[in-house]
């Protein structure tokens, strides 16, 4: 079957973003006194939004009732306002990968758990304005993922049938968002979650290489 577009998600699908989460979150939990944590631990409290990273990152360091969160969240927000591209650099083959799918005619769409300001402006300095036809992030008073009301917008906006559109995503946020509204999910492993948990999720298919979805 010939899809006709393809919705991503971008934190650890689309740009490898673990460094500015950390750099920031870790900068939040010192103001209010607590130790920082490895970039890599990051891969396990992303991906269900800003709110829910630091509050997990306020448990690990030893505030099990996230009672700094207001502060901490507050910081956050305010330092990945000015350091939301720290060390952000897309995938290796990605870039290449979706501009073959735009030259093919896919319709190509980025729904992310990112606030939707810094969603659009990681979009814009990785991939330049016009490559993605629609960028969604997260908006005050919208659900997020996996709400599948993002990914209805943005079928919408394409006049594109579930049957005719992929979704690409490296958590089972992704994978459970993308069967809440009827679309062939594509797991992959060059993110921030393993196989096991892609598989666990149902995902239809997991790939290891962005060039994978060409042959999709």
């Amino acid at each position: 079957m010939t899809r006709r577009c393809c919705i991503f998600d971008l934190d650890g699908t689309l740009a490898d973003t673990v460094d500015s989460m950390a750099f920031c979150c870790n900068r939040a939990l010192a103001g209010v006194g607590l130790p920082p944590h490895p970039a890599e631990n990051y891969k396990r409290y992303a991906g269900d939004g800003a709110a829910n990273l630091v509050k997990r990152a306020l448990e690990a360091a030893g505030d099990r009732e996230c009672a700094c969160f207001d502060r901490a969240y507050k910081a956050y927000r305010e330092l990945f306002q000015k350091y939301c591209m720290y060390h952000v650099v897309p995938y290796d083959g990605i870039p290449r990968t979706v501009r073959t799918m735009k030259a093919q005619g896919v319709k190509l769409a980025v729904l992310s758990n990112k606030p939707h300001l810094r969603a659009r402006e990681v979009i814009r300095d990785l991939f330049g304005d016009g490559l993605f036809d629609f960028v969604q992030g997260m908006l005050d008073g919208q659900p997020g993922k996996p709400d599948p009301a993002g990914v209805y917008r943005i079928l919408e906006q394409f006049a594109c049938d579930a049957a005719d559109c992929l979704y690409v995503g490296d958590t089972n946020t992704d994978m459970l968002t993308g069967k809440n509204a009827g679309l062939y999910t594509v797991g992959v492993t060059w993110g921030f979650r393993d196989k096991k948990e892609l598989a666990d999720a149902g995902a239809d298919i997991i790939i290891d290489r962005p060039e994978e979805l060409l042959e999709l």
